[in-house]
């Protein structure tokens, strides 16, 4: 996903010191390895954020169309809704945040994605479509893990044997 002209990416991989499931985030300048869980956890998050910025503008379009009030009022309003939204559990790997924000009058659903320095803008669409290459990714590694230990029992395979198959494999994730 591009984001302020870097690629944030994730991909599957295995944890160099304790051999298991690991996600490893590539964003500009941040490099992170993260568990399956905090990927499945961001995944959840990106996917609440672009529902959120869908029904965030909805609301903001039918308080003006339909109930004739001013911005500032539907944003008073979209405020004490939002506050009331649960709160979700656990800890992603990235700031995120849903916004409906009026730049040309018109209201516009957008998410906002950081990490350290880094930081981004997508649609709801383009978060969705993060939220699955984040879920993809968490997957894949937990598979990664169970896959190199049942090769790791066939004796014909060395472990750089091993190895190289999942550099293939990797190659061909997205």
């Amino acid at each position: 996903m591009t984001t302020d002209g870097h690629t944030a990416s994730i991909r599957s991989t295995v944890h160099p010191d304790t051999g298991k499931a690991a996600c490893l985030l590539s964003w500009g300048t941040i490099t992170a390895l993260l568990t399956p869980d905090t990927a499945l956890t961001t995944a959840r998050d990106l996917m609440a954020a672009a529902a959120h910025a869908d029904s965030d503008v909805t609301f903001i379009r039918y308080c003006r169309e339909t109930l004739k009030t001013d911005l500032r009022t539907a944003g008073f309003m979209l405020r004490d809704i939002r506050a009331g939204r649960p709160t979700p559990t656990g800890t992603p790997a990235l700031r995120i945040e849903a916004l409906a924000g009026i730049r040309t009058g018109t209201p516009r659903a957008l998410i906002h994605i950081a990490r350290g320095s880094m930081k981004g803008e997508l649609t709801p669409g383009e978060a969705r479509t993060m939220a699955l290459h984040w879920t993809e990714a968490a997957v894949a590694a937990q598979i990664d893990v169970r896959l190199r230990y049942v090769l790791g029992d066939i004796p014909q395979l060395t472990p750089h044997d091993i190895d190289s198959i999942f550099t293939s494999l990797q190659s061909v994730q997205r």
